[in-house]
């Protein structure tokens, strides 16, 4: 079957491969489930997959099949699958197993193993490509209601990760209510995030660089949340007049903000740090300031990574929260599509040079 491939850290290299139908014996004892991909999403992990910034390939192989990001339909079940049937729609999660403790009580997504395997990214392919067969662990059912939107929801469980690992952290606090957000960078991500923050009712900002009129900053106008350029407003300014933020999201792939996110910190708030950055950009920074306030603020700094799959099913709750609040606006994202996996070079122009492009993605078969 074909699949799009990359060779690992050499950049520019995506091209049409070959791999072996999958079959659902493949997986041990009868729990093998085959789907056959519909949709798949790129995002900028694929775009520095692309440069050649990081990833490695399954063993055995000199390339790595692409795509995290994806949404399906089950073809066919093992004999002792009883969670889906033929049929169902489905999402699957990235990150398999390693060997921590994390890992054996299914917080793989949390592991403290030096290697990490994410389907797509890290020695194991992923789904740009026909079909693939797993555990139905790793699967999750989409009700038929959200299908137009499923191609969304693993961003969004990066999302939902974050936010909710924020509350975990400040029970400490006994207490914790925050109130202004700020969300950093306006891409898939940052609007998946505001929309996370919008649906808990807080107020929320979102930094981004371009100036209106920009179709995201329209987006976010509809979801209730205030978008500020930094073009025309620093962050710095925005918290000098209005104040600092109770919890902010930090998904702009530019680690410097990361800084700036830092100053902008309430006291006993959380900085959720979400992008991954491959490159060897060198900044210089007000240390003692900077850990000053942290220390005499109690304030707390995370990083997160991929999701396991009670994250993608929350997902699942605030899309439908979203349908409701906000009917259509998911929908909106998908601003990109393209038909044809043999066409992928033109998904990934989309994503390298498409102005206004909110969410590009590959319509990989037709859904019968």
């Amino acid at each position: 079957m074909k699949a799009v491939g990359i060779t690992p850290r050499k950049a520019h290299t995506a091209r049409l491969v070959e791999l072996p139908m999958p079959d659902v014996d493949h997986v041990p004892n009868g729990r093998g489930v085959k789907v056959r991909i519909l949709q798949v999403g790129v995002d900028g992990t694929d775009k520095e997959l692309h440069l050649g910034e990081y990833g490695a390939a399954p063993e055995g192989f000199d390339f790595l099949v692409t795509g995290h990001e994806s949404f399906g339909k089950v073809v066919e079940v093992g004999p002792n699958v009883k969670e889906l049937e033929v049929g169902d729609y489905v999402v699957p999660t990235v990150r398999r197993p390693g060997h921590s403790l994390f890992d054996a009580i299914g917080n793989y997504d949390m592991t403290s193993d030096a290697t990490y395997y994410e389907r797509g990214i890290n020695l194991r392919h992923g789904y740009m490509t026909e079909f693939f067969v797993d555990d139905p662990e790793y699967i999750v059912k989409v009700p038929k209601g959200l299908k137009h939107i499923a191609v969304l929801l693993e961003p969004m469980s990066i999302c939902e990760k974050g936010i909710i690992q924020a509350y975990e952290i400040n029970r400490r606090l006994k207490v914790w209510r925050p109130r202004r957000v700020a969300v950093m960078g306006a891409g898939p991500i940052g609007l998946l995030a505001a929309l996370c923050c919008r649906i808990r009712n807080l107020e929320t900002v979102v930094f981004g660089v371009d100036k209106r009129p920009f179709r995201n900053a329209e987006l976010l106008d509809e979801i209730g949340a205030s978008y500020c350029s930094v073009q025309e407003r620093s962050v710095e300014q925005e918290y000098k007049e209005h104040g600092r933020f109770d919890m902010i999201f930090e998904a702009t792939g530019f680690s410097p903000v990361v800084f700036d996110s830092m100053s902008a910190l309430a006291n006993n708030g959380c900085l959720i740090l979400s992008s991954v950055t491959g490159g060897k950009r060198k900044v210089e920074v007000e240390a003692d300031r900077l850990n000053l306030e942290f220390v005499l603020g109690n304030k707390v700094m995370f990083g997160t990574v991929n999701a396991h799959r009670g994250y993608f099913e929350q997902g699942l709750s605030d899309f439908a929260l979203s349908e409701a609040e906000f009917p259509g606006w998911l929908s909106k994202l998908l601003s990109h599509p393209v038909d044809g996996l043999e066409n992928f070079k033109q998904v990934l122009t989309h994503l390298f040079e498409a102005k206004n492009c909110t969410k590009a993605y590959l319509n990989v078969s037709k859904d019968d």
